[in-house]
């Protein structure tokens, strides 16, 4: 089967257990993004206060063997929380911001913009995990790292192997251009959506994408499937699942959104 025979029915389970915290399986290797397992409470921090809402549909315990972390941020609870923490001590490689890989300790690395890595995998052949850019609010990289922080997405390919892309905290359709011209068509793309905002930052304006802008990222990535995450169980995620199903019927893409499963 080619990639352009591929469909969302026939594509590789991915479980979302809420917020950003997605796992799959890839050419063999099992792989988690940015996980959050904490009960809902909670997170003073140095810049808004962050509010977990509801619990994740499963724990740490429920995983299996986890291979490979894709962590599109450190430095925020909704994106690694305390739980999520405590598991990377268990995670053989956590890929990350440059920053975050000085951050995390040696298990941990950091990957600038289109910088790759190759992961073996079990059976022979390789994986090539590569570092793509990300902009955490609206606006210039150079204006909102300052605020918010240094994000990095990921894009997975291999032989034989569908071509994955994970968006982490981003939310410039700008980057996304840069990302479709060096690998669309996309199979799966795991959106980070949710429309979240703060009326302290960027005067209220979104810092990560919202369900129109999610659909309009399929279409430039010409994605054959897109999982959506990060737009439950925190408060200041303001658009959901009816949002991001509206959006991509509006966009006459609602065959292509897939919201994984819980089990």
């Amino acid at each position: 089967m080619t990639s352009s025979d591929t469909t969302a029915s026939d594509q590789f389970p991915v479980r979302v257990f809420g917020g950003p915290t997605a796992l799959f399986e890839y050419g063999g290797l099992r792989f988690l993004t940015d996980p959050t397992f904490d009960a809902p409470h909670d997170y003073p921090s140095e810049g808004p206060l962050l509010i977990k809402t509801a619990p994740s549909s499963g724990s740490p315990a429920d995983l299996g063997r986890i291979d490979v972390v894709l962590l599109s941020h450190d430095e925020h609870a909704d994106n690694l929380d305390d739980s999520g923490r405590a598991l990377l001590a268990d995670v053989p490689l956590t890929l990350t911001t440059p920053g975050g890989g000085r951050r995390l300790g040696e298990r941990a690395k950091g990957l600038h913009d289109w910088e790759s890595i190759e992961l073996d995998r079990p059976k022979g052949g390789t994986i090539t995990v590569t570092g793509v850019p990300a902009i955490h609010g609206p606006g210039a990289r150079e204006e909102v790292e300052p605020v918010t922080g240094q994000v990095v997405g990921f894009v997975l390919t291999g032989e034989g192997l569908p071509t994955v892309y994970v968006s982490g905290d981003n939310a410039s359709l700008d980057v996304v251009e840069e990302i479709a011209a060096r690998y669309a068509p996309v199979d799966t793309a795991i959106v980070f959506a949710g429309a979240p905002r703060f009326p302290a930052l960027f005067d209220g304006a979104c810092i990560v994408l919202d369900s129109a802008q999610a659909a309009t990222a399929a279409t430039i990535l010409d994605a054959r499937r897109v999982v959506p995450v990060h737009y439950d169980s925190w408060a200041h995620f303001t658009e959901g699942r009816d949002q991001l199903m509206a959006a991509f019927t509006a966009a006459a893409l609602a065959d292509r959104l897939d919201f994984g499963h819980q089990d």
